[in-house]
């Protein structure tokens, strides 16, 4: 049993040691933070956690510092890409696979603090979903995963660990109450758009919906399997809803041929599409139905 515990402790501690060679701490708030090597002069952090989108300090050991600014934002997924004005001797991030997690599996979560020291937090995996989520703030995460762990004043933005060694994520409390973890395909895939274009583009239609039964009068005489549409209650003004001449009170009943019944199914839509698709609408106006071609774009920059 001695020798289970001695073993384990030295692969938790390696684990540790390697791991925290990409891991830096980041002072842009209030409050500290943390972030993962992705490049010599670049790192990926928690966003809520940095404020500031220059000025801002970044730890990399023990009365090390650089300075830094903000490359790019996706409120969506919480994630921010610092720039460094220097590079730094951090090596990338090891990634590995979330998809391979398991419930009960034992995980490290890792930070660095403000005087640049690494120290960690224990825990099993206590929540996994394996399909994509939707945040609150209209981003998606490639699964859910919750680790039952400690995340103290500055883990947002450290590194998940696995029993590899491998960071399979990064940990935040900008999304969920309790803490959770940005799987790194995610991570890798968002800090890479951020990268090249200082934010992630995603397609909007333009439009405040509101679901309401359709009309059993309605449906007769339209021969309507629909029990229910989204009534148009706003139309944004240069939006591609409003190039494409949907009006307020236009009932929408399909997108991209796929009916649609409240709000989240539409989003499910446009999760799959991308900025420039065309896709068509359904549509009852003035009591006749009809179809309208829409082509999305980016939501602009706010």
């Amino acid at each position: 049993m001695d020798k289970i515990w001695t073993a384990l402790a030295n692969e938790l501690a390696e684990a540790s040691a390697e791991a925290g060679k990409s891991i830096v701490g980041v002072h842009g708030g209030r409050h500290f933070s943390s972030a993962i090597a992705i490049a010599k002069d670049a790192v990926v952090a928690a966003g809520h956690a940095v404020r500031r989108d220059d000025e801002i300090t970044v730890v990399t050991a023990p009365g090390q510092t650089v300075s830094a600014r903000v490359a790019g934002r996706d409120p969506g997924t919480d994630l921010a890409v610092l720039r460094l004005n220097q590079p730094i001797d951090a090596p990338p991030a090891r990634w590995g696979s979330a998809a391979n997690l398991r419930v009960g599996e034992l995980v490290l979560a890792l930070a660095r603090t403000r005087r640049g020291y690494i120290v960690a937090s224990s825990g099993v995996i206590s929540g996994l979903i394996s399909a994509p989520m939707r945040t609150w703030r209209g981003g998606e995460l490639d699964q859910f995963i919750r680790p039952d762990l400690t995340m103290y004043s500055g883990f947002s933005g450290g590194p998940l660990v696995n029993s590899q060694g491998e960071i399979v994520g990064l940990n935040t409390a900008g999304l969920h109450r309790s803490g959770i973890t940005v799987p790194a395909s995610t991570v890798t895939r968002i800090a890479a758009e951020l990268l090249e274009k200082g934010r992630v583009e995603r397609p909007y239609l333009g439009l405040a919906m509101q679901a309401v039964p359709a009309p059993e009068s309605l449906r007769a005489r339209l021969n309507l399997n629909a029990t229910e549409a989204l009534l148009l209650v706003h139309v944004e003004p240069d939006s591609p809803a409003e190039k494409a001449g949907l009006l307020l009170g236009d009932l929408l009943l399909t997108l991209a041929g796929k009916p649609v019944t409240d709000t989240d199914s539409v989003q499910e839509i446009l999760r799959t599409a991308k900025p420039g698709d065309r896709i068509e609408a359904g549509i009852i106006r003035g009591g006749a139905q009809t179809s309208i071609s829409l082509q999305l774009q980016a939501r602009p920059k706010r």
